[in-house]
């Protein structure tokens, strides 16, 4: 395995940095805008199959990083709300278009509960999306509710679902690579599912 590859291999990553690591990858990938690469699905669905052999705490891991998850789409909000005027005060270039921010306005305006919410399943995407709900100026109160229900449904399913399969398959870890692969190819889906939605 590459250097890269074994950077980002969950269980190198866990076995590396522990519960404190896993933390502060969640909160990293969550909102911090150079936190897209690291692998969130993959890495909490690790920490609960370890947790289930009695190598990690799953009690600190669900609500640690419940707590991560929800702090870094917060900074990420913010990062996106003081950037926001910044940005409409540029002028239109090859990169940089206002109708595309005024569209973002109006698209968290209709469909900003809904995109919070299953942002937090789609790798990348979860990254970007409460950078985005800041800079459309996104009400804060219904960003946070989104943000709680979003947290706690990834974080306590992904980490539940690693932990119930290690206690519910003998030998479990043999089959831990093939798992991982495909979450991360099922985590993929919805984006891909829309990408074709919209060529269409």
């Amino acid at each position: 395995m590459s250097p890269l590859l074994s950077f980002l291999d969950p269980l190198t990553i866990i076995k590396t940095v522990g519960l404190v690591g896993v933390v502060l990858i969640i909160f990293a990938e969550s909102g911090l805008f150079f936190g897209f690469f690291l692998p969130g699905d993959s890495l909490l669905f690790t920490a609960g199959f370890l947790a289930s052999q009695n190598l990690i705490s799953i009690w600190w891991l669900l609500i640690l990083c419940f707590i991560a998850a929800i702090l870094g789409d917060n900074v990420g909000y913010y990062f996106g709300k003081k950037t926001g005027p910044i940005i409409f005060s540029k002028e239109d270039s090859l990169f940089f278009k206002k109708k595309h921010i005024e569209r973002a306005q109006i698209f968290y305006e209709r469909h900003g509960k809904k995109t919070i919410l299953l942002a937090r399943f789609i790798p990348i995407i979860r990254t970007f999306v409460p950078i985005v709900a800041g800079i459309a100026n996104m009400e804060y109160k219904t960003f946070f509710k989104s943000n709680l229900m979003g947290g706690f449904a990834w974080t306590w399913g992904v980490l539940g679902a690693g932990y119930l399969l290690g206690n519910a398959i003998p030998n479990a870890e043999h089959y831990l690579t093939p798992i991982i692969l495909l979450i991360i190819f099922i985590s993929f889906i919805p984006a891909i599912v829309e990408l074709m939605r919209q060529r269409k």
